[in-house]
């Protein structure tokens, strides 16, 4: 709190006629919670999307693909994909990777289209089991369920324009590529130029996607636009 109650009290606001107030202030690291990462975030041999080299994020923030790009064009028809539903499960276990057929069938299953432009949200159900253990155990960056690197083809193939999950990292950790880490950020995020975001609460809508009986909604997540940042915290929205 920048301005509370005990300075009002104190007379610290003396000075105003009548009129007293409160304010506050945040600092927080950008990616440690509901987020997009911006297509500076990721690196692969020197290059980020588009090819732009290293020197271009520097201590001063990115010079190109920063987040701020998007701050006005996340939104659209979103899907969300079910997979614990889908499965029979409350949630799948780290390790689970989801592959291409995972989310045809999941689609097919939810009797959702999927579309060019759409807005995907992978649900794994992670935060339904931290919350059922009373655990976040290794929710920050430990071993996790998520798409394994044969869904890139499904992103590609379908031609989507943003995919988030309820997990820490997107993808399944351990990841199913020895030698590559987060593979699937260096396929969609540096070369696709996919958006990626990651930590996205997706219980509420899980259910309210099973009472009205659809998967499609109307999505808007649009990131803070911070000039030159590397990823942002967002509030998403399903609209139905």
């Amino acid at each position: 709190m920048l301005q509370d109650g005990g300075d009002i009290a104190l007379g610290a606001q003396d000075d105003l006629a009548i009129l007293r107030y409160t304010d506050d202030a945040v600092s927080l690291p950008l990616q440690s919670g509901t987020q997009w990462d911006a297509l500076a975030h990721i690196f692969y041999r020197g290059q980020m999307y588009n090819g732009h080299g290293l020197e271009k994020v520097t201590s001063t923030g990115a010079s190109v693909n920063s987040i701020d790009k998007i701050a006005t064009g996340v939104v659209g028809r979103g899907v969300l994909l079910d997979m614990p539903k889908h499965f029979g499960v409350p949630w799948l276990e780290a390790g689970h990777a989801i592959s291409t057929a995972d989310l045809d069938a999941c689609a097919e299953r939810q009797s959702v289209e999927i579309r060019s432009g759409d807005i995907v949200l992978i649900r794994t159900g992670q935060i339904a089991q931290v919350r059922a253990e009373r655990n976040w155990g290794q929710h920050d960056s430990g071993p996790a369920p998520g798409l394994g690197v044969d869904a890139a083809h499904w992103f590609t193939r379908n031609e989507i324009a943003a995919l988030a999950t309820d997990t820490w990292g997107a993808e399944v950790l351990p990841n199913d590529t020895p030698g590559v880490f987060q593979p699937l950020h260096l396929i969609l995020l540096v070369n696709a130029g996919m958006t990626i975001g990651e930590i996205f609460d997706l219980e509420a809508l899980s259910a309210a996607c099973a009472e009205e009986e659809r998967y499609d909604f109307f999505f808007t997540a649009p990131p803070l636009p911070i000039s030159k940042a590397v990823g942002s915290p967002v509030n998403p929205l399903a609209i139905f």
